[in-house]
């Protein structure tokens, strides 16, 4: 088995791109992210991950995997402990993912599924292709509020992508847009 590996934005975070599928989109999860302090019981291969000294999170996506290490570690040392735990869980076809499908938003709000789509449609492939994902979380008073995840969740770039790309496509095709934020902050 061949897994491909691709540097990120962010230079703590390193995407994993594995020859067989990541996340089965038949389980309703188009993502997943676990931090180092998180219980990751219903993904094995992310407790598996997090078990590695140095890594501190891990993002699944379809794909690929963006894999989060600390900043006091390097990836020369780390790389080969994470590509042979993939490779042993991946051709041992061990499960990859337990849980069950997280809900999805109230889409009955006509404003709420343009930004949606926006945000699915030409967003979500581009931060994709650097190892991350962005989720819509909620749209109040004129603010959507996003979340960042995988390798776009500690890059040092974030907020600019937020402010100057985000915010600005989602102003021109959906007036009602006033601001964009990170969810949590």
């Amino acid at each position: 088995m061949f897994i491909q590996t691709e540097e990120t934005p962010n230079p703590q975070t390193l995407k994993f791109l594995p020859e067989k599928p990541v996340l089965d989109s038949a389980s309703g999860v188009r993502s997943l992210e676990f931090k180092k302090n998180q219980d990751a019981s219903s993904c094995p291969l992310a407790k598996r991950l997090l078990l590695v000294e140095g890594i501190e999170g891990v993002f699944l996506s379809a794909d690929y995997l963006s894999i989060t290490k600390r900043e006091d570690f390097d990836w020369y040392l780390l790389k080969p402990s994470v590509l042979g735990l993939l490779m042993e869980h991946f051709v041992n076809g061990l499960p990859i993912y337990n849980g069950n499908a997280v809900a999805q938003h109230d889409e009955s709000d006509p404003i709420v599924k343009q930004i949606r789509e926006i945000i699915d449609t030409r967003v979500r492939p581009s931060v994709a292709m650097d190892g991350g994902d962005i989720t819509f979380e909620s749209f109040e008073d004129g603010i959507v509020y996003l979340k960042l995840q995988g390798a776009c969740s500690g890059c040092p770039s974030s907020s600019a992508t937020l402010k100057s790309g985000i915010e600005n496509m989602l102003k021109y095709y959906v007036p009602e847009v006033q601001e964009v934020r990170q969810y949590g902050e």
